[in-house]
């Protein structure tokens, strides 16, 4: 009866993390078209081969990595300076909106 009980409580605990973090899609978006779009596409379906695909990527992912290139964790010149820009509020939504999003995938 204990196992059932503290898998009951685990899985409760599990399904409301992710109900913490309240992020605004619309403004991901709106911080997409802004600065994210030119090299990764508003969707995250990069335009071009030497930018990563994003969207769809793990909510998590992508605020870890955009947190890592503002600390400097992460090294790339470019997303240094983009990351410095950003809020906290930012890259939250910015990582709800991007792993929204679906990869399209190019079949050769």
């Amino acid at each position: 009866m204990k196992n059932y009980l503290v898998a009951a409580v685990s899985g409760a605990v599990f399904l409301l993390s992710g109900q913490v973090i309240a992020a605004d899609v619309e403004a991901g978006k709106k911080k997409a078209e802004e600065v994210c779009a030119s090299c990764h596409g508003v969707d995250g379906n990069s335009p071009a081969p030497m930018f990563p695909k994003i969207g769809g990527q793990p909510r998590t992912y992508i605020a870890k990595a955009l947190k890592d290139y503002k600390a400097g964790v992460r090294k790339d010149p470019v997303m240094a300076g983009m990351a410095a820009a950003l809020s906290a509020e930012d890259i939250d939504n910015l990582a709800f909106y991007y792993s929204g999003q679906t990869v399209l995938t190019v079949k050769r």
